[in-house]
């Protein structure tokens, strides 16, 4: 295949050296400045509310009742906090994404800031929109929707206190990507078959961390929960009807416990490549509600040890170019490695109706498959070997076959993830230019500290910035205001093809470093 033709293609994609020049500049620059502010930040305590809290929470259905049957109602929940002049707003929608894919249109957020700003004078910038990223599907009028849920919150302001802390849950969800003894990796999806068991060498890590902020009235009285996890809430429901899956549970659990009027808003994290346990079982009911019970409960118990105060909340939002990624390479070497796949296939006398039997056979007994021992034992004592001369054949032609089945196999992963590259190419052709601007955000409230990025971050980005982190109650959550599909690590963007996180991806290697430079900055000047 040849490289997308396009006049401007020369000048789209900046050379390696020139890029990793100028990640390693700003990496440069950001270390030294962030080692003095660090220092400052550590040093300095909680700062004082400027004016006593406030808050306010809502929650209104925005269940599509014309998709189809409905498992359990999706929602969006939105809480509404104040300590000085600048309300800050959290959205939490049970959606997939908040553009780009799904039924939300891209300019869903710019026109909710819009009308937000216009009725209740609160700048675009401190409304925050996390999807959830459930697959279930939302009602036509979502905008109009996700506004009167922050009309209400804005509504219902009072007096209120804030606590924070961590709770754990590391039964509900696994590490989707596979590392194969071959060097390459490959992820768990119902989209294609998995790789052979002797092939996987290791998977790679989860976050069991769930960041609560519990929000009172001045009273103690439970006012709204905002909790952050990575995971995938894709398991679906038994009955098959919409759903807003394992999240959607789980904000149920907590409001059912806490009572009525609480608000729970589940806020996303670095779930790219995190799936709910058994994601692929085919001897069960797909099933999201256990699964998201045992979260609400986890959450619970965290929320139950949490003390609340009067504090103050900061936000700090920037704006960040990210460089994007030229596909053409390696849209190439797909497709002659799928040539190179397809003329591997052989021809084999068995079909799927004569092998499965044989197969079965084969396994049971491969001494004496084709009938009892006492038949071969005979043959072989009279010096015949007819017997032994069919499953020599036999065999010859298993193998053949299950060759092409896991030739097919790996045809279909490359396939999908073929398709996903050529879309991202032409969006990123399409794009006109070489970088992606997205909105990084910084919130500090009180002690809990949270970063936010528009793209699916996979689990290890999330765990290195915690780590990193000066605040010990750090948390980051995807997929929020905006969607920018999948962004891996650098080091899994070397295995571009062979799983969805690295193909679903319209990102350039370099973009890590720099978004790791911006978040270091964010939180020292937090």
């Amino acid at each position: 295949m040849t490289r997308l033709d396009r006049p401007f293609l020369g000048d789209l994609f900046a050379s390696e050296s020139t890029v990793a020049g100028r990640v390693a500049g700003q990496r440069l620059r950001s270390v030294a400045a962030l080692m003095l502010i660090v220092a400052l930040a550590l040093s300095r305590p909680l700062p004082a509310p400027a004016a006593p809290l406030r808050a306010g929470a809502a929650k209104i259905d925005i269940t599509n009742l014309e998709a189809g049957p409905v498992n359990d109602r999706l929602h969006a929940r939105a809480l509404v906090l104040q300590s000085g002049d600048e309300p800050l707003v959290f959205v939490s929608i049970d959606a997939v994404a908040i553009a780009e894919i799904g039924s939300i249109r891209n300019s869903f957020l710019a026109n909710v800031r819009a009308q937000v700003e216009k009725e209740l004078r609160i700048p675009p910038r401190g409304i925050l929109i996390n999807a959830s990223h459930c697959h279930g599907v939302v009602c036509s009028d979502i905008e109009q929707r996700t506004v009167e849920a922050i009309r209400q919150a804005f509504k219902n302001m009072q007096p209120a206190k804030v606590g924070w802390g961590v709770g754990h849950e590391d039964r509900i969800m696994e590490n989707r990507r596979l590392r194969l003894k071959n060097g390459r990796e490959a992820d768990v999806r119902h989209a294609y078959s998995l790789p052979h068991d002797e092939e996987v060498e290791s998977v790679g890590p989860i976050d069991p961390q769930i960041g609560v902020l519990r929000v009172d009235h001045a009273d103690g009285r439970p006012l709204a929960v905002l909790y952050n996890f990575a995971c995938h809430p894709i398991q679906a429901a038994a009955s098959g009807g919409n759903t807003a899956d394992v999240t959607g549970f789980s904000s149920q659990v907590i409001e059912d416990n806490l009572g009525d009027a609480v608000v729970a808003l589940f806020v996303q994290g670095c779930g790219g490549d995190i799936n709910p346990v058994f994601y692929k079982d085919v001897d069960h009911p797909r099933d999201a509600e256990p699964l998201g019970n045992m979260l609400g409960l986890s959450t619970l118990k965290a929320i139950r040890k949490i003390a609340t105060r009067d504090t103050s909340t900061r936000l700090i939002q920037e704006n960040l170019e990210l460089p994007r990624a030229d596909l053409a390479q390696r849209i190439d070497g797909l497709l002659a490695e799928q040539t190179r796949l397809l003329q591997s296939l052989q021809g084999t006398s068995l079909n799927l109706k004569t092998y499965l039997p044989l197969a079965v056979k084969y396994k049971l007994n491969s001494e004496f498959p084709s009938y009892y021992s006492h038949r071969y034992l005979h043959d072989r004592q009279l010096g015949r070997v007819d017997l032994d001369k069919l499953d020599a054949d036999n065999r010859r032609n298993l193998e053949a076959y299950t060759r092409n089945i896991q030739t097919m196999e790996q045809l279909t992963r490359l396939q999908t993830n073929l398709n996903l590259l050529r879309k991202h190419q032409m969006q990123n052709l399409d794009a006109g230019k070489r970088t992606v601007d997205v909105e990084v955000s910084g919130i500090r409230i009180g002690n809990f500290v949270m970063v936010t990025f528009p793209g699916e971050l996979t689990v290890q980005i999330g765990l290195d910035i915690k780590r990193r982190s000066p605040h010990p109650f750090t948390f980051v959550a995807g997929y929020t205001n905006g969607y920018i599909y999948y962004a891996p690590t650098a080091d899994q963007l070397r295995n571009v093809g062979g799983a969805q996180e690295d193909s679903d991806c319209i990102l350039a290697p370099e973009w890590q470093a720099l978004f790791d430079a911006k978040v270091d900055e964010i939180l020292a000047r937090l």
